[in-house]
């Protein structure tokens, strides 16, 4: 095993840990990273690692949320437990718009929308979106999860659908839709993590099919840097959703649009001068 191959699932770990559950685009940020210190493997084998290694997040969300995502915990009151079946329910209707629209699209423009320049154009675009939607001053008319109805998870979903275009942001994407549909920001940031578990696993579950429908099983090296990855990520995402939690009590998502512009700047000159 070259120690350079898992330093680099190790750095891809650590990336998408962070930049999954922080609205700065994991998916932009891997492929940024692979143009600039590529792994070793082939590329079918990095849109697959890319995919798989959120399994680590979203574990990291389950183990974080247990309790409060759990509708048969004993410590629940009925009333708590009927709110969780709720909740889920929520969860359901948010994913109706990427399974009916989004993973069809995603699998026709996955070949075709990860240029450096459109992750760059993206990252700018949504940068300038946050700022001006975090200038506004409306109240937020949702402040709890209960509060989140249907419709409003449907929207979201809607909104989701736009992550198929790398350097959006699935997080970014269902969090800034959340807010301008009237969520508080803890209430967006809490259900975007939520409605990422069925679709990131159901995302990493057609990539494993189609990889192993094309190409075969993986190598027993494949096998370990995936596993590498996906602790990781896992660890990662642990701090990294705590840490955005905390943070937004107190303060607004302004600073990253500001990072997903400068970002986006610095990537097109950096590749303009490579050209």
């Amino acid at each position: 095993m070259n120690f350079i191959e898992i330093l680099k699932a190790i750095i891809l770990g650590i990336i998408q840990g962070i930049t999954e559950w922080l609205p700065i685009s994991s998916t932009g940020h891997l492929i940024l990273f692979d143009n600039l210190w590529p792994m070793a493997s082939s590329p079918e084998f990095f849109e697959v690692f890319k995919v798989v290694i959120q399994f680590g997040s979203i574990l990291a969300v389950l183990v974080l949320f247990f309790h409060k995502l759990n509708p048969f915990s004993k410590r629940k009151s009925r009333r708590e437990k009927r709110e969780t079946f709720h909740l889920w329910k929520k969860v359901v209707a948010g994913c109706i718009p990427i399974v009916v629209v989004g993973l069809p699209l995603d699998m026709i423009l996955e070949d075709y929308l990860s240029s450096v320049y459109i992750i760059a154009a993206t990252l700018i675009l949504y940068g300038i979106a946050f700022i001006v939607i975090e200038s506004r001053k409306n109240r937020p008319t949702m402040k709890t999860l209960n509060e989140l109805t249907y419709k409003t998870a449907f929207f979201i979903g809607c909104f989701q659908v736009l992550a198929a275009i790398p350097g959006t942001s699935r997080s970014g994407a269902t969090i800034l839709g959340a807010v301008i549909l009237g969520c508080s920001r803890y209430v967006a940031s809490e259900f975007s993590f939520f409605l990422a578990i069925p679709v990131m696993a159901g995302a990493s579950g057609l990539k494993l099919i189609k990889y192993f429908i094309k190409v075969g099983m993986f190598s027993g090296t494949e096998w370990l840097l995936l596993l590498i990855g996906t602790l990781v990520s896992f660890i990662v995402s642990i701090f990294a959703i705590r840490m955005l939690l905390s943070y937004i009590r107190k303060h607004d998502f302004k600073i990253f649009g500001v990072y997903r512009i400068i970002l986006g700047i610095i990537v097109i000159i950096y590749f303009s001068l490579l050209a």
